[in-house]
């Protein structure tokens, strides 16, 4: 197929973009696209497209934005039940960590999530993955971490595992089973701690190896933050998850600077994630390493915090930064990565460029995918979106609507109309 007569294509075209060279759109005005076996095996314009591909079937973007499709770097997609008791003691007062202290939070979804079957995580779960497709993400992470049982984790694990293939969203699932210290363990985290690094990363590894043994490892991620895991615990998982061969995450600086953003450019973490209180030290030692830096706007704007990633300071000081929802089931029920950049724009300072780009290729940087999407370019996967719109900048501009008109994956349009 030759789409073609884009306003402007958006190949987002190179290496995932650091510090000040983020927003770089590559824009073909008038643009088209070759897509064979679903894959990109062209780009340029139209009028050259047309005359070098003549027989071709052809489809008529009619002068709108043609452009990546996006890639949600973190979610917590897969659960059971819901929170809204909780959203209500937010407004009248109680904080998130009280919540959770009390026995709420995380632990209230860990409860309904362990009793619920395989079969009800699934059902829960397809219309939340509809929801994103139809707001333009073609590829997304998902994590674990609301069993802490290796029996209830890996149930998630497989949950994630059967909705990827399913598709046509295309899912990357991380382990976090160090999202919190369960009820049992209250009043022991360091055996819970143990617990995580001698018997359920392992058992993963091992389960991974005879379901999928010729599939890259799982993430694995560490909840490091007051209440959660501390810093000397979460280097003591995540130094175990390395050995054992997994890729690293971290959720870092949510509530407290605890140092989790410098463990994990320490470690050659795949990403640091909410980065809200970090400090200019640790935006430093990100902005050494290889490890993205991940904005979740959509958590300070749910909880109504005043405080998001110092999104500024991590370009000026040379840093990778990506976006994402954060999709949860306590704090960010919404998985629309177009509102995520328009909170971006408005509280983060980017401009709608440095959104676009950090919702598609730095987004699949943070992922380990930035060679298969994120970008239109010969090679990669044909994921794309047609938008409603000529511009690119009504991305951010406007919100509480839907600017995607068509999503493609793999060369494939798929129908979002009943999404």
């Amino acid at each position: 197929m030759l789409l073609h007569s884009a306003s402007q294509l958006l190949t987002i075209a190179g290496v995932p973009q650091r510090g000040r060279e983020l927003g770089r759109l590559g824009i073909i005005p008038d643009g088209a696209v070759l897509i064979r076996d679903g894959k990109i095996t062209a780009v340029g314009t139209t009028s050259e497209l047309r005359k070098a591909n003549p027989h071709e079937e052809t489809f008529d973007a009619r002068g709108h934005v043609v452009m990546p499709g996006f890639v949600d770097p973190h979610t917590h997609l897969l659960w059971a039940g819901d929170r809204a008791t909780e959203f209500e003691m937010r407004l009248e007062g109680k904080t998130y960590m009280e919540i959770l202290a009390a026995g709420g939070g995380i632990l209230s979804t860990v409860q309904n999530t362990r009793q619920a079957s395989l079969q009800t995580l699934l059902d829960e779960t397809r219309p939340r993955l509809r929801d994103m497709l139809a707001y333009g993400t073609t590829t997304a992470e998902a994590k674990t971490g609301y069993g802490l049982q290796i029996e209830a984790e890996l149930r998630m694990l497989q949950a994630l595992l059967l909705l990827d293939a399913e598709g046509p969203l295309e899912i990357a699932p991380t382990f976090l089973g160090a999202h919190a210290i369960p009820p049992e363990y209250k009043d022991n985290p360091d055996g819970y701690t143990s617990l995580v690094c001698s018997q359920m990363l392992p058992t993963v590894h091992q389960w991974w190896d005879a379901h999928l043994p010729t599939r890259p490892l799982p993430f694995v991620d560490v909840f490091c933050e007051t209440g959660a895991f501390s810093l000397e615990q979460s280097r003591r998982i995540l130094e175990t998850a390395k050995s054992l061969g997994f890729p690293l995450k971290i959720h870092a600086d949510e509530f407290d600077n605890l140092g989790g953003a410098s463990l994990a450019a320490e470690l050659a973490a795949v990403s640091a994630d909410h980065l809200v209180k970090t400090s200019q030290s640790d935006i430093a030692a990100l902005a050494r390493s290889t490890t993205v830096a991940v904005a979740l706007p959509c958590t300070p704007f749910g909880l109504a915090e005043r405080e998001y990633t110092p999104a500024r300071a991590i370009l000026e000081a040379g840093g990778l930064l990506a976006l994402a929802t954060d999709l949860n089931p306590g704090t960010a029920w919404g998985g629309n990565m177009q509102f995520a950049i328009a909170l971006a724009c408005r509280y983060m300072r980017l401009t709608p460029a440095q959104a676009i780009v950090a919702a598609t290729l730095n987004a699949a940087a943070a992922i380990h995918r930035a060679d298969l999407v994120g970008s239109l370019e010969p090679g990669k996967q044909a994921d794309l979106l047609i938008l409603k719109v000529s511009d690119y900048r009504h991305l951010g501009y406007r919100f509480g609507t839907n600017l995607v008109q068509m999503v493609i994956k793999r060369g494939e349009m798929i129908d979002i109309s009943q999404s």
